[in-house]
């Protein structure tokens, strides 16, 4: 029997980990407000998900649990771009850089729920700000299916300009290095920071003059996929929390063009429609075991690396999709380590270079 085979088998065989009730109540959430207002006929019913997404103010006195402070930012009001910057109140120790590198984050919700706004990842980026020791800059992308595909992209780029030009806002106290830029994102926000670092380092907004500088990005179980059914979407469909292949097609439905069938280069990267710039950074591509997506997040890597490209792919065998927003989950703790030490490993090897 094959290495290949006998892990295929094992994961089939494995049963979803026993999380944590407040855990298992929280995905019940998630999943019943998705089922409640992704209507069949590709709309969304926004006033009920905002009923049961309540958003979370920006706040300029820090938290109590991580000492982070939030200001929102506009970056284009005509479209209602706008993005959540999280600093720490706290300058770094004399020890640590006199800078902080910056993290432009993209959130999950199958490309047309949840914002920069939404409590998990209000929290989840404070989180982040706190362990990364990075000013994080969450982006409040427009959604699909009223802004299909490229608008999510558009947008990630729009807001690394207004980086470029206009910088943080000045009232942060805290000097940040935008040479040190990283892009990151789970779910569907990891598929928009792949396309937006495609698109950033093909463009002429990445030439030498300009102060944003791609050291990375991090793609956390990145929302990929095609017209084929993977052999982990078919095991698992109906089996795991949170991604079935029926609302995996709702969603691609949602956000593609109009007419586009999962093969489009926004869903199936491959080394035909890649398009990879040299300047494309490093990345880091993360898989749960107990994602349907899996396998399409191998593939994504394995392109990267068949264009020669550097990425380091880290698997969870235990964890489902969204892992990551559950801090009661040990993975979660895990994942964040590796986030610091991904940066870090990069940081310097650019500087040593």
């Amino acid at each position: 029997m094959s290495a290949g085979a006998s892990n295929e088998q094992e994961t089939a065989a494995r049963a979803p980990p026993a999380l944590p009730w407040s855990v298992r109540l929280q995905l019940f959430g998630l999943v019943a407000a998705a089922g409640a207002t992704m209507r069949r006929d590709g709309t969304v019913n926004r006033f009920i998900f905002n009923l049961l997404d309540r958003p979370i103010r920006a706040s300029a006195r820090p938290d109590k649990r991580f000492g982070v402070r939030s200001a929102d930012v506009d970056v284009d009001t005509s479209r209602g771009l706008w993005a959540r910057v999280f600093s720490p109140a706290a300058p770094p120790p004399p020890e640590a850089s006199a800078s902080l590198p910056v993290l432009v984050y993209f959130h999950g919700g199958a490309f047309a729920l949840l914002s920069a706004a939404s409590p998990a990842y209000d929290a989840m980026c404070r989180r982040l700000c706190r362990e990364l020791r990075a000013v994080v800059v969450s982006v409040n992308y427009r959604l699909a299916p009223e802004h299909r595909c490229p608008a999510a992209y558009d947008d990630g780029v729009d807001v690394l300009r207004h980086l470029a030009t206009a910088g943080l806002p000045d009232n942060l106290g805290i000097p940040v290095d935008l040479s040190r830029c990283f892009l990151a994102g789970d779910s569907a926000g990891g598929n928009i920071a792949h396309h937006v670092a495609r698109l950033w380092t093909t463009a002429a907004s990445s030439a030498a003059a300009n102060p944003i500088r791609l050291a990375g990005v991090i793609l956390v179980q990145p929302y990929f996929g095609g017209e084929e059914r993977t052999k982990a979407e078919e095991r698992m469909d109906g089996k795991v929390p949170v991604v079935t292949v029926r609302g995996s097609d709702w969603a691609w439905r949602a956000f593609l063009p109009e007419g586009a069938d999962r093969d489009h280069p926004a869903a199936h990267v491959t080394d035909e429609n890649a398009g990879l710039a040299e300047g494309f950074p490093p990345a880091m591509v993360v898989v749960g075991g107990l994602d349907p997506l899996q396998d399409w997040q191998r593939r994504y890597a394995d392109v990267l690396r068949r264009k020669g490209k550097a990425v380091r792919v880290v698997e969870y065998p235990e964890a489902i999709h969204a892992f990551f927003l559950f801090p009661l989950i040990p993975d979660s703790g895990r994942l964040v380590a590796e986030m610091k030490a991904f940066m870090d490993e990069t940081s310097a090897s650019e500087v040593a270079a």
